[in-house]
């Protein structure tokens, strides 16, 4: 378990005892207050214990728990409905695990629910069995005599082990289905029994339908996800629904260190919500801003209406496909302009007005939009860079080691320094995108102070970390990495903070909606 407070019944088919453990946590958190209050940091362990705004509740479950909640719900709704587990986990699919969904449907309706699920009860009717007289597969059309067995269900098609066997094969290996695999027999609504499926598939394709269906419970279940990290094998539960993901980011760590956010499965982007996320990279990678672009710094030839870009200073424009000459700002008869015609006096008409605060309008969106753009690609380029920090701070701790009197202990400032200063390029990142959709009033005011207020601690400490090490200056460059560490780290808490407070309070205003993710 990692950071949450989970009950037994929060979790479905759990099965945890409440050991007496949370009670002695308790017991010496009281101790450890008693005793900072003897010495005057009571106010110092409240505001540590104190769970922040940015911050939720949730638990990492390993697989070997995913598979214990299975067994257990397995084993509930067997008891209830007096069929096998095996069953009753067919049965429990079918309705993503939602026992009393299930138990109410199959009180009413129980040959509908078992025929949607492929459960077949008290079924003694052997599904693979030998070739009949006559036997020709439709799959392969062989109709030659052979010793290998055929398989059919009791909707009565028979095919080849082997085509029967292939079959599974591709939907379970190549299309990933665990769920609901039907009859090979085109229009055959028959579901295939999860018995049928393991006398006829090879072990390897039976792991991975075992392990499919593990994949479908999470899957299955709003209040769980997958840890996104390569080869990590847990889950995280999060018990916020998911209506609040518009005024809350779920972000969660993993037991393997991977933090990323519960409610679309992306890496860590605090402070801007989902929804918010989703917009702004629909905006940066479709092509939205080419044409904002092709608006802001080309034209239409009037004549011809082709597309011109202005290459050079002088505004008498020549169009090269139809040779007609007009003015750039007004765009109209350069002949008309004569000596006069930087003045362009002849065309104040609304229409000509019009056009030229379009295209002003048009700038000053795309100038915008590079300015949160360019800004927001500037962190993210700087937090890759200062991921390559790692290498050269362990060679900097390295020589800290041969020239100093610190232990590697003691060195570990500099790896907490390139975390820390990693993970607010990250936030700054995001700040960049939540700050493009804000509406300008006096609270983006606050948010913009407390934005730079991190971005220039952000620098001096990256700064820092940088400079090369002079032997006679480590502790003086000791001090004040972890003075500066705490310092970024106070500032970006600052900024979480406040904006976690706003979005709950409604306190911001943005340009247009985002609620759904």
């Amino acid at each position: 378990m990692s950071s949450g407070t989970m009950s037994e019944d929060d979790f479905v088919g759990s099965d945890y005892d409440d050991f007496d453990d949370s009670q002695e946590e308790e017991e010496d958190s009281d101790m450890e207050y008693e005793q900072a209050e003897d010495i005057g940091f009571s106010d110092m362990i409240t505001e540590k214990q104190r769970k922040k705004a940015y911050e939720v509740d949730f638990a990492v479950l390993p697989l070997a728990d995913i598979l214990a909640a299975q067994a257990n719900a397995s084993s509930h709704v067997s008891g209830i409905l007096g069929v096998t587990q095996d069953q009753a986990a067919a049965l429990l699919r079918s309705f993503k695990w939602n026992k009393e969904r299930l138990v109410e449907r199959y009180m009413d309706h129980a040959q509908e629910i078992l025929d949607q699920a492929g459960v077949v009860l008290n079924d003694t009717k052997p599904r693979v069995f030998k070739r009949p007289p006559g036997f020709t597969c439709m799959i392969c059309f062989d109709d030659s005599y052979s010793s290998d067995p055929a398989v059919g269900l009791r909707c009565g098609h028979i095919f080849c082990i082997d085509c029967y066997r292939h079959y599974l094969t591709q939907k379970t290996v190549e299309e990933g289905e665990c769920r609901k695999i039907l009859c090979p027999e085109t229009k055959c609504n028959l579901v295939v029994d999860e018995e049928t499926i393991k006398k006829v598939v090879q072990p390897p394709t039976l792991a991975r339908y075992r392990q499919l269906q593990d994949r479908a419970y999470v899957e299955d279940l709003d209040n769980l996800r997958w840890c996104p990290a390569p080869n990590c094998e847990n889950a995280v539960e999060c018990r916020l629904p998911h209506s609040s993901f518009a005024t809350i980011v779920p972000t969660v760590m993993c037991a393997c260190g991977n933090k990323f956010c519960f409610g679309c499965g992306l890496g860590d982007h605090q402070p801007a919500p989902c929804g918010l996320v989703k917009m702004w990279q629909k905006k940066c990678a479709d092509d939205s801003e080419t044409a904002n672009w092709i608006s802001a710094h080309t034209k239409e030839c009037s004549k011809c209406q082709s597309t011109i870009e202005k290459n050079g200073g002088c505004n008498h424009m020549t169009c090269r496909k139809c040779k007609y000459e007009f003015c750039w700002v007004c765009m109209g008869p350069w002949s008309e302009h004569g000596t006069s015609w930087y003045n362009c006096n002849r065309y104040e008409e609304s229409s000509s007005t019009d056009a030229r605060d379009q295209q002003a309008k048009s700038r000053a969106s795309l100038e915008r939009y590079l300015h949160y753009y360019n800004r927001f690609a500037n962190h993210e380029h700087s937090a890759k860079l200062d991921r390559d920090l790692y290498m050269k701070t362990e060679k900097k701790m390295e020589e800290m080691q041969r020239t100093s009197d610190l232990s590697w202990i003691e060195v570990q400032f500099l790896k907490k320094a390139v975390d820390v200063l990693t993970s607010c390029r990250m936030t700054l990142r995001w700040t960049y995108a939540f700050a493009f959709y804000l509406a300008r009033n006096n609270m983006t005011e606050l948010f913009e102070d407390n934005q730079r207020d991190l971005e220039v601690a952000v620098e001096a400490l990256s700064e820092l970390l940088e400079k090369p090490i002079e032997r006679e200056k480590i502790a003086e460059l000791r001090q004040q990495v972890l003075d500066k560490t705490v310092y970024v780290g106070s500032r970006r808490e600052v900024v979480l903070e406040d904006t976690a407070k706003g979005l709950a309070e409604g306190r911001w205003e943005f340009f247009m909606e985002f609620g759904k993710v």
